[in-house]
């Protein structure tokens, strides 16, 4: 087993690795910007090292100086989490290169499925279904795109070919929209990714998200955990997860064609680690490949809820060269799991990002509750960073129990200082469409409103504020006489007692 990790991330993911590694026993060494030097992932680690200013292009994407800490610690491994340099092939390749094993892929699965062109040329090499799209490999101009567009017919989505989390994505519903919106996608994915090329994808509409996580040793065993439902999304970022999906439980054989597609597609690229296989699901329960992120996932602890296996662990002890010590028929989906994503962001105005300094937080507690956070009373949350300062999971024995627990959950939630989208989440938990599990992908963008109700609106403060105002000057013209009797009534109690006695 690895003697001491270095964690190549912050927030919340960087406190879970290390609480991983502690209860292997693995020493941590923490990197930090000039803004994160009280973080909480720096106060939990055993080492904690400066790697320079807030901007992470400037710190967190420094290879250079992530590996001279690894030297100098004499770490035996980095993990990426996920985010920054996760997916990043030159990275896993330098820490090679370097003698430090990387907790991740080979750098070559990297590229073959970070590049989401040549993923899909992959994947259809090895018989997985993939939506319709321009599935050659490498770049292609903005003409040979639009000549191929209305083969694939409308809508259309443009995708990056790297990175992921909406970056340098646009939906075209019409033609004349396509030049203009490619444009725009590229400039995107240029400044997210450094890396302006981009690909076209069917837009298939009423679609699920589902994705599958897979584990891989370098044994050659392949693995999957069942899938998770990630429909919820708001401009292609996820915001609430599930685990089983409402839409693939009750259909344990199209989980069964699914899972078995997925371990497929990895093996396609001799893939080793942890990732997940992402697929589109039509209301007719056919499946397409979508893309494979091979890192770790934000959504990663409602599968942990659900199977009991502690994927961060089985991550570290695959890099160590261990075989897996789970088969298919091991695996098995006990209870129904929730996680919302809680954000720096105000959901009543456009989910702003929201900064500031945490004043106070109450985190819930009690059966089948889980928080992953990287905050606390007195953290700044600063506009450097992903808007991301915790996920609350919840587990039940069912779905309905999950939901319960969440909501009670959430009203437990206090954090004051940031706005924060726990009122998204509270009225997302009281849909009856959510409950009822009819959402697609669109749900959120087309058939979702925040209750307004909720919100206090300008004109009903000015109210208030206008009657708060006229009650208090009342109250400071009136003066207040003194009573007749100067004491207590205890006191005149006493007083007549004595002089009857």
């Amino acid at each position: 087993m690895f003697k001491k990790v270095l964690i190549a991330n912050r927030g919340e993911i960087a406190v879970r690795i290390i609480r991983a590694c502690r209860e292997l026993g693995i020493a941590t060494v923490a990197v930090y910007s000039e803004v994160d030097r009280n973080a909480l992932h720096v106060r939990y680690a055993d080492e904690a090292y400066s790697i320079g200013p807030a901007p992470s292009r400037e710190s967190y994407l420094r290879i250079d100086k992530i590996l001279d800490v690894a030297r100098k610690t004499e770490s035996d491994a980095i993990h990426p989490g996920y985010g920054f340099l996760a997916e990043r092939e030159e990275f896993a390749a330098a820490c090679e290169e370097a003698g430090i094993a990387y907790i991740g892929p080979k750098p070559s699965a990297i590229a073959a499925m970070g590049d989401k062109a040549v993923a899909r040329a992959t994947v259809t090499k090895a018989g997985v279904p993939v939506v319709p799209g321009t599935e050659a490999e490498g770049s292609l101009r903005d003409e040979e795109i639009i000549a191929i567009a209305p083969q694939i017919g409308f809508p259309v989505l443009i995708k990056a070919t790297a990175g992921g989390g909406g970056k340098g994505m646009r939906e075209v519903i019409r033609p004349e929209d396509l030049s203009g919106a490619l444009a725009a996608a590229r400039r995107e994915a240029e400044a997210a990714f450094g890396d302006g090329n981009v690909y076209l994808e069917k837009l298939v509409t009423g679609a699920r998200h589902i994705e599958f996580q897979i584990l891989a040793d370098t044994h050659g065993n392949v693995i999957h955990l069942g899938e998770r439902e990630c429909s919820l999304q708001r401009r292609h970022q996820k915001v609430l997860e599930e685990s089983p999906s409402p839409f693939v439980d009750p259909h344990p054989e199209l989980r069964a064609r699914m899972g078995e597609v997925a371990c497929k597609a990895a093996a396609a690229v001799d893939y080793v680690n942890a990732g997940t296989i992402e697929f589109l699901v039509d209301k007719e329960q056919s499946f397409y490949f979508l893309e494979m992120n091979t890192r770790l996932q934000v959504e990663h602890p409602v599968t942990e809820a659900v199977t009991g296996v502690d994927i961060v662990k089985e991550q570290i002890r695959i890099a160590r060269g261990r075989k897996l010590r789970y088969t298919q028929e091991d695996v098995s989906l006990n209870g129904w799991a929730v996680e919302c994503r809680i954000n720096a962001e105000d959901p009543y105005n456009n989910f702003l990002p929201s900064t500031g300094q945490i004043k106070s937080t109450i985190l819930p507690t009690g059966p089948g509750v889980r928080v992953d956070t990287g905050v606390y009373a007195g953290f700044e949350v600063s506009p450097y960073y992903d808007s991301l300062i915790s996920k609350l999971i919840c587990w039940g024995e069912g779905r309905g129990e999950a939901i319960l627990r969440m909501r009670r959950a959430l009203e437990e939630y206090r954090i004051v200082g940031v706005k924060t989208t726990i009122p998204f989440h509270q009225t997302i938990m009281n849909s009856h469409r959510f409950i009822a599990g009819h959402f697609d992908t669109r749900f959120i963008e087309e058939r979702f409103e925040m209750d307004e109700d909720r919100e206090l609106r300008p004109e009903i403060a000015a109210i208030l504020a206008t009657l708060v105002a006229h009650r208090e000057s009342q109250m400071a013209a009136q003066i207040v006489q003194r009573g007749e009797r100067d004491t207590s009534n205890w006191k005149w109690v006493g007083r007549y007692e004595r002089m009857h006695r």
